[in-house]
């Protein structure tokens, strides 16, 4: 954990506003996961949870982005 007290202020603002759409997300995979029978978890949902943290991923750019065109940098 010693990589997140070393934080720069860019970095934990960027965090900030990144936690809310991980945490609802974990909450969502986690209930389709916890949904799913054994035999069930890879497959169909295997590609589904992949989706998923592709579009958490693109969502994180986004924001990523959208801050770094407030400042004036993109």
């Amino acid at each position: 954990m010693c990589e997140v007290q070393n934080m720069t202020a860019e970095e934990e603002l960027l965090y900030e506003r990144l936690k809310p759409l991980f945490e609802e997300e974990g909450r969502r995979m986690a209930k389709a996961l916890a949904s799913k029978a054994d035999s069930e978890l890879f497959g169909a949902n295997e590609y589904e949870v992949r989706d998923r943290v592709h579009d958490l991923g693109a969502r994180a750019l986004e924001e990523a982005a959208n801050e770094r065109q407030k400042k004036g940098r993109v």
